[in-house]
């Protein structure tokens, strides 16, 4: 752009000058060697431009012309470093997306068109396409050679960093982590892996050192780094409160200067004070602590603060508390616990009741059921209150990684991370177990045994005829065949058996010594005695049970014509009849019993 600039003005220049010169006229006259060269002053400032102009292009052609080899050289060198930024570009986007081939293909080609020696992005690519080939061991070694090299050793560093944690191996990988975070504290994986390693092993003092440093490198914000630092003063002044409660004092009020909400820093505090018999500093701070975050250890380092105080004293200072947090379920708490200890059932109860109703839990329902006890003994009450507690949420614990802590502590024993407990509800299973987990099996007998029970027909185990009302409603007495009944009855001898045959339980249908079938189901009838009127009413009957299974007409009066029956009847008569077939032959023998015909 500067360049673009200088060229219009200097063209403007010689544009303003031309003009200059061309509204004032002139004659100039050089004499050289006795000759006299007379011109106007307009041609003569062409030709001293034009002769400039001439000596410079003719200089950048020599120039061009004596420059051109090294030119040229310079022109291929460019053109191949391109080809292999392309190709060693186009390979770590192979080697992210995963495609090991693709990433040692370019990875080889850059190797010829660029030099390994300074281009240090070529050994990433290598270890890339040796961690997708699934190549670790020489991916460690590619990582070990960049950590040698001090442009790349923070990269090496890393890498051999999480190829240690990979392998399990957390010591070698907190070398690492610790190197890296003393050569470049600004890194914020090193500095965090450090720090999670040094408070493991709790030691407070490096990891305060190791958070001023990333502090000062602007790695971490100043908000965390005040609540981080907060948390190790107060696992520090933890080990030593009992050892060296002046520094565990120091500790704990600095680390409720930067968390006032702290509830761990405020107890510890109060332990610290009141070894030194600092009583009245030690409730200052409980009750700075409790206008900031009510909690049931706050409570309970202030109730019993002072050995020796009497259940009344103890009831006093709880409700001290309670106008400190009015209107909180806490206080109501602390307040029903007290009075429960100094025997006031209703003042209890009364707290306890409110505590509930704010926020129902556990806890609460079970110092119900304790007060209900301890006042009347009523045991139905005590199970009210009880089951109660069965139903409602969980009291809030010290709860990190699902693990449920009866103290606070600094690092969660799970992950290991820092600051992970927090005062909450533990996690808890919400529902029970659905039934579309269940097996198949499982499903398809709970859906078998909510249907409605199927009434059952047995069929009978032999061709013995079996007694049927309808046969005496319709067969009379005297015919001749007559088998006896259970009970000294008869029966006609000629029974007809009809069994579907069409994959169903078998049915029996008896009617008049003819057998007669559903109008669905083709049926063999076993040959008997009958006329073609007998014949008619006793499929008319059957038909008619068939549908209803709860009336049967009674043979014994003359049935009425009915047309409908007559028709469904006719339409029926091929199981007995064919129009082709002369009809049932009465004389014939009885089919032995087990085979089946369709007609």
């Amino acid at each position: 752009m500067i360049r673009l600039l200088f060229y219009v003005v200097l063209v403007s220049a010689l544009a303003f000058g031309f003009a200059w010169l061309a509204d004032r006229p002139g004659d100039l006259s050089i004499v050289w060697q006795d000759r006299q060269i007379e011109m106007s002053l307009m041609t003569a400032v062409t030709m001293v431009v034009s002769l400039v102009a001439a000596i410079m292009i003719t200089w950048w052609l020599i120039r061009t012309i004596l420059y051109s080899p090294r030119t040229v050289a310079r022109y291929f060198r460019a053109s191949k470093r391109d080809r292999g930024y392309q190709a060693l570009s186009t390979g770590l986007l192979a080697a992210g997306a995963g495609d090991a081939a693709m990433a040692r293909k370019m990875n080889k080609r850059t190797k010829g068109l660029l030099n390994a020696d300074q281009e240090p992005l070529i050994h990433l690519l290598d270890v890339q396409a040796a961690l997708i080939e699934g190549h670790h061991d020489e991916a460690r070694k590619l990582f070990e050679a960049m950590a040698e090299d001090p442009e790349t050793k923070l990269l090496g560093l890393r890498g051999l960093y999480l190829e240690a944690q990979r392998q399990g191996a957390d010591e070698a990988a907190q070398h690492y982590a610790e190197t890296a975070a003393e050569q470049a504290p600004h890194l914020p994986w090193a500095g965090a892996a450090a720090l999670s390693y040094r408070t493991r092993e709790g030691k407070w003092d490096e990891a305060l050192q190791l958070l001023e440093r990333q502090r000062q490198a602007g790695t971490i914000e100043a908000k965390a780094a005040d609540r981080t630092k907060a948390v190790l003063l107060t696992a520090r002044a933890r080990d030593h409160v009992d050892s060296d409660p002046s520094s565990a004092r120091d500790d704990a009020l600095n680390a409720l200067k930067l968390a006032p909400a702290f509830p761990p820093a405020a107890v510890i505090a109060t332990k610290a004070l009141l070894r030194q018999d600092n009583l009245r500093k030690a409730a200052r701070i409980l009750e700075t602590a409790w206008k900031a975050s009510p909690h049931p250890e706050i409570a309970e380092a202030y109730v019993r603060a002072r050995v020796g105080d009497t259940s009344a004293d103890r009831l006093k200072r709880a409700e001290r508390l309670e106008k400190l947090k009015p209107l909180n379920p806490q206080s109501f708490d602390v307040v029903a616990r007290a009075a429960l200890e100094a025997r006031r059932f209703d003042l209890a109860r009364e707290k306890a009741e409110a505590s509930a109703r704010l926020q129902p839990c556990e806890g609460i329902y079970l110092l119900l059921a304790d007060i209900e006890e301890a006042e009347t003994g009523d045991q139905g009450r005590v199970r009210h209150w009880l089951s109660q507690a069965v139903r409602a949420p969980r009291d809030p614990a010290w709860t990190a990684d699902g693990y449920v802590s009866e103290t606070w502590e600094p690092v969660s024993p799970v992950s290991g991370k820092l600051d992970a407990f927090e005062w909450k509800v533990p996690v808890e299973q919400l529902a029970g177990p659905s039934l579309d987990n269940q097996p198949p099996a499982q499903a398809f007998d709970r859906a078998m045994a909510s249907l409605p029970p199927i009434r059952e027909t047995a069929a009978p185990e032999t061709s013995t005829p079996i007694a049927d009302p309808l046969v005496e409603a319709v067969a009379p007495a005297e015919n001749a065949g007559e088998a006896p009944r259970p009970g000294g009855a008869s029966k006609p001898a000629a029974v007809i058996d009809a069994e579907v045959v069409s994959g169903s339980a078998p049915v029996v249908a008896k009617a008049n010594g003819s057998g007669a079938a559903s109008k669905d189901s083709p049926a063999v009838v076993k040959q008997g005695e009958l006329d073609a009127a007998e014949e008619k009413t006793a499929l008319e009957a059957a038909a008619d049970d068939a549908d209803d299974g709860i009336e049967k007409k009674s043979q014994e009066e003359p049935a009425k014509p009915d047309p409908e029956a007559e028709a469904r009847a006719k339409e029926e008569s091929f199981l007995t009849h064919r129009p082709d077939d002369p009809g049932i032959d009465v004389n014939a023998e009885p089919e032995k019993p087990g085979r089946f015909r369709l007609f």
